[in-house]
This record gives C-alpha cells, sequence and structure tokens, in this order.
C-alpha cells in the first residue's frame, strides 16, 4: 500500500503569525518556516510566541531540512527556539539566510547550525521530498514560494506573495513556472489567505514612491520616514528620493540597521557615496538636509519613533515642524499603540503624514484577483487555505468553490489537525500537539495557562496577602491577622473595609479552632473561602487572595 502524504500546521491557521507547515511521507519529514507570533494585550509579561514543537521534538531524527519562504519574522522567528534541541539544514534564500543568520548569532546558535543558502530556480533534495524553490513577490527581498515533490505528488506551498508587474527590483513573480507546474499537474495548493477579504489587486511598490516624491519636493523641515525594517524596497525607494533632493539619510532603531546592514552586504540595496551618516550628525545639518529612517511603524514601546516621541531617544529631539512619514499601516491589534505615538507627535507640534493622506503603503499580500490568477495557472487537485484567521481561510475556500474547485477537495484545517493526502482523496485524520508557547525574557514555555490566569487575575481584580502568626503547639492565634493588598484598593481610603475583612479571618480562624481544625492547608483554604465571598458581596470584585501562616 502506497505511503500517505500528511501535512500539518502547527501555526499559521485560524491566527497571523507563527507559520509553520510540517509535510511528512514515510520516515521523512521536513518543514516550511518556523514562526513566531505577537502576543495579545491580555497576555501580560509575554514577549513572543512561538509553536509548540513537541510533535517535532518526538520525530527530530525524521526531519530532513526546513525551508524557509522569507525573512519576516512570523515565517523565521521561531528558529533560534527550535534550533535549540533539532539538528538539520536550514535552506533559505539570500536575504532570508542573512536574517536568520542574525538570529542564530543573537542566540549563540551559528556554529551549531548548518544554514544553506540557494537562489529561485534551485532545487533540494531531502529525504523522499525535493523541494524547488520559485520566486514570488512579497514586502521583503527573495521571498519564494515552493513546489514540493514526494511520491504521491506535488504540492505549491506559495508562502506569503502578491503579484506585482513592476516591482522596485528582483521581477516580476514567476507565473510562467506556476503555469507549468500546473500543467504537469499539482496534488495540493497550500495558498496564502492573508488579504482574500480584499478585492481587486494589490498596488504595486513602485506607487508608494510617487508619495515620497511629492512630500520631499520642496520641504524645508526635517524628515523621519518610519517604515517596516524588512521593506529594503521601501527603504531603497527612500534614500533614493532622499538622494535626489540632496539630504543625508541617518537610521536609527535596531532592526532598521540590521537590516540596512544586510541588505547592503548583499546587493539587494544601493547606497549612493556620500549620502549615509551617523544618527549623532542630524543635529549639525540644515533641516532641509536631514532624513532619518526610523522604527516604530507600529508603536512599539522601545522602538526608535516612539522614543523620540516621548522624548527619551539619546540621540535624536523632535522639533516644532519636523515632518514625520509614517510609511504603513497599523498591523491588527496594534491600533492603541500607533494612534498613541502619533497623538504624543502632534502634541510636539510635528507634522504627521499617514496612510489617510496619501498612498504611503502597500500591502505585499494578493488580493482576490491575484488569488483567482494563482488558482487559474496551478488547477490544483485539492486546495488548503493557509496563513490566515478563520474568516480568511473561509473566504478563500468560497473563491475556490466559485472558480470550479469540488468542495469536497478543499480541506479548511487548524493547528495540530492531520491532513493526509494521496492520489485517490484528501481527509483529515487525528491530531498532533500544537499550540501556542509563550516566551517570557529567558524563559521559554515556563509560563503556562495557569501563570498567565494568575496574571490576568492579577491585572484586573488585584491581591490580597493575609498574614498570620500561629501556634505550632496549640493552634492559638499569636499575631494577626494582617492584610496587604496590591492593586485591589488603597489601604489608606478603605480602612473600614481593612477591619472588617480582618474580623472576616478572626472569625474564620476562630470558627477553625472550634471545629479542632490544626491543618495548615485546611485553615488556608478556609480563609480563602470566606474572605472570597465576603468580597465579592461587598465590593463585586475577586482579587487573588494568598493567606499566609507563619508558624511560631
Amino acid at each position: 500500500m502506497a505511503e500517505k502524504l500528511k501535512i500539518i500546521s502547527l501555526g499559521g491557521l485560524n491566527e497571523i503569525g507563527k507559520n509553520l507547515t510540517v509535510y511528512e511521507y514515510g520516515n521523512d519529514i521536513i518543514l516550511v518556516d518556523v514562526g513566531m507570533g505577537f502576543p495579545d494585550t491580555d497576555m501580560y509579561g509575554i514577549d513572543v510566541v512561538i509553536p509548540d514543537f513537541t510533535y517535532l521534538l518526538q520525530n527530530r531524527d525524521k526531519i530532513r531540512a526546513i525551508f524557509i519562504t522569507h525573512g519576516h519574522e512570523d515565517h523565521i522567528g521561531g528558529i533560534p527556539y527550535l534550533m535549540r534541541d533539532l539538528n538539520c539544514p536550514i535552506y533559505a534564500t539570500r536575504m532570508s539566510a542573512g536574517l536568520i543568520n542574525l538570529k542564530l548569532e543573537e542566540h549563540k546558535l551559528v556554529n551549531k547550525v548548518k544554514l544553506i543558502t540557494c537562489e529561485a530556480g534551485d532545487t533540494v533534495k531531502a529525504g523522499r521530498f525535493s523541494v524547488e524553490f520559485i520566486h514570488v513577490n512579497h514586502s521583503i527581498a527573495d521571498a519564494v514560494a515552493f513546489a514540493i515533490r514526494c511520491p504521491v505528488g506535488v504540492c505549491l506551498h506559495t508562502g506569503d506573495f502578491k503579484v506585482d508587474a513592476t516591482p522596485i527590483q528582483g521581477g516580476m513573480i514567476d507565473l510562467t513556472r506556476l503555469g507549468q507546474l500546473g500543467n504537469e499537474g499539482v496534488l495540493a495548493l497550500l495558498c496564502d489567505s492573508t488579504n482574500v477579504e480584499r478585492p481587486g489587486y494589490t498596488k504595486s511598490e513602485r506607487s508608494v514612491g510617487a508619495s515620497f516624491e511629492a512630500l520631499f519636493r520642496g520641504c524645508e523641515q526635517r524628515i523621519i520616514v518610519t517604515t517596516f525594517a524588512s521593506n529594503v524596497d521601501r527603504i531603497q525607494q527612500i534614500i533614493n528620493v532622499a538622494a535626489k533632493y540632496g539630504r543625508k539619510v541617518a537610521v536609527t532603531g535596531r532592526s532598521m540597521e540590521n537590516a540596512m546592514k544586510v541588505s547592503t552586504e548583499l546587493g539587494y540595496m544601493q547606497v549612493p557615496d556620500g549620502t549615509m551618516v551617523d544618527i549623532s550628525q542630524v543635529k549639525t545639518l540644515p533641516q532641509d538636509k536631514v532624513c532619518v529612517i526610523s522604527t516604530g511603524s507600529q508603536g512599539e514601546t522601545m522602538s526608535a519613533l516612539t522614543r523620540m516621541a516621548f522624548n527619551t531617544h539619546k540621540q535624536l529631539e523632535l522639533q516644532p515642524g519636523d515632518r514625520i512619514i509614517i510609511s504603513a499601516s497599523a498591523i491588527p491589534g496594534n491600533e492603541d499603540a500607533v494612534s498613541s505615538v502619533i497623538n504624543e507627535l502632534y502634541r510636539r507640534d510635528c507634522e504627521v503624514v499617514n496612510e489617510r493622506e496619501l498612498p504611503l503603503h502597500v500591502s505585499g499580500h494578493a488580493c482576490q484577483e491575484e488569488l483567482k490568477i494563482i488558482h487559474a495557472l496551478v488547477k490544483p487537485k485539492y486546495f488548503i487555505p493557509i496563513h490566515g484567521e478563520q474568516r480568511h481561510l473561509k473566504i478563500h475556500a468560497k473563491l475556490a468553490r466559485e472558480m470550479g474547485m469540488d468542495p469536497n477537495n478543499i480541506v479548511i484545517s487548524d493547528v495540530g489537525h492531520v491532513i493526509e493526502v494521496t492520489q485517490n482523496g484528501i481527509r483529515q485524520n487525528g491530531t498532533v500537539p500544537a499550540g501556542k508557547v509563550f516566551v517570557d525574557g529567558y524563559g521559554v514555555g515556563d509560563v503556562g495557562a495557569v501563570v498567565l490566569r494568575d496574571r490576568q487575575h492579577l491585572a484586573t481584580d488585584g491581591m490580597i496577602v493575609v498574614v498570620v502568626s500561629m501556634s505550632g503547639e496549640d493552634g492559638q492565634i499569636i499575631s494577626g491577622p494582617d492584610i496587604i493588598t496590591r492593586g485591589f484598593v488603597y489601604v489608606r481610603e478603605s480602612e473600614d473595609l481593612m477591619d472588617e475583612l480582618k474580623e472576616v479571618v478572626s472569625d474564620t480562624l476562630y470558627s477553625c479552632e472550634d471545629r479542632n481544625i490544626r491543618d495548615w492547608t485546611t485553615i488556608k483554604s478556609e480563609i480563602k473561602g470566606d474572605l472570597s465571598a465576603y468580597l465579592y458581596k461587598k465590593t463585586k470584585r475577586n482579587p487573588m487572595i494568598l493567606p499566609v501562616i507563619m508558624e511560631v
């Protein structure tokens, strides 16, 4: 009996980010992308979210290689956390490999990981799989799709893409090769769903250049532009227009500096001689000769633009009249942070220009008509929408049905679900361990659902600590009870309530004594129960209650 191809997403379904897809045939596994996600607002203290790698570590001996579509964080951010415990080669294009290398350096893994650079058009063998790199357009250089071959057939995994007929560099997406694959026969298409709700076509990256031209022409103020650090083509356009109007360019923000370093070293960015200056030199230049490119388009707390807005940037102080160009749209969930920074910029009498006034940002993802082109060219037997929340996946499935695909050949999956594909059918069959792993500082996975629930509890209702000293011999109260609160009420203004709480605890302790309860754990439980009930009745709040009994 022929082996089945198993396709398992460990991230990137019913969510935006932490993309990771597993392809398994017999005793061979390959991975496409190992991304990370950003925490929701209720994930207190969490820095990043990565996929659950349990299944991969259980099957580490089967994993032949990791293939990377492009260098965005939601596709490469999880690599250092996985490669601590895994030993297999990573294949990526030059720009992606450069950005991955920075991450490996940061985590001191460079000498442990075998990172191999490929070009569009290359084919790599990995066990029973062979993977062909196909050039696509996206908002970062060197993005690729993969044609993944195994004995069952060919799967096309698009990664993030759009169809850009006039890209800044790298040429148009290789539609010819996609059409050839379609004619040869594609078993399954796994396609990006991020922009499936938008009708029409995504605008070309080149269209943003005209807006920069208009904003730089005749401007006598300093110009500060913030955009995504990974969008090399956007940064190139900013540098080009700045050089055209005789402005020196300085860069601020660690991720921006890293991206500039990688892209210039690899030849993806050409900077005219004498254009770049150090950020410390900006204050010595005339205002109309300055252009600063900064991180912070998403209102990130420690980003350069946020530090400028709140006057904590060490080398640059904003001045009234500075023209701030925000060349990005807010990622869902970041709207409040972006709005806060913009308000602060206005407070400093800066002129803020964003995409509401001019076309200063274009997406890197395909809209409906571009997705239809891919479906029409590839002509897959089966379709699995990826990279999106539930609504994106459902709308993409509807689009495929409208183009004539049999509904039985479309599978909307979920993280951890196993899809089995043969020439004769496709079905979901079983699950593997999957979910979110939280990274908090140096801790990976040590903050679980229980800790997170406690943090949410503390953040919403605060905490009360009850301290009482009791005799170890006969259980008599020696001192207390004392009540300490944090994040619940301000004690001085609520002295009456504190006295009432002490009375409640004292009554509970005397009740335990009357019932001859000497077990500290039971006494703590009684204090917690009685105090919780009283507090909810009195204040309609549920603070965390921590009874502490000191044995004397």
